[in-house]
């Protein structure tokens, strides 16, 4: 795990807002918005970011 509470209520916060703007309205990004929407909701999900990894960055406090 490399993300902290604060870091995986941001992304699931952000990632469902996402997904729920693409769904309630018809824009032309749509599979770019899911994408990332998704990506931040996973991420949150496990807990773990690749590219924080990748960075050597962590948010967890252990």
């Amino acid at each position: 795990m490399n993300l902290s509470i604060t870091d995986r209520l941001v992304r699931v916060s952000a990632g469902l807002g996402m997904v729920v703007v693409d769904y309630a309205a018809s824009i032309d990004w749509d599979i770019i918005v899911i994408v990332v929407g998704c990506w931040g909701v996973l991420t949150s999900a496990f807990g773990f970011c690749p590219f924080y990894k990748l960075m050597g960055h962590s948010t967890c406090p252990i």
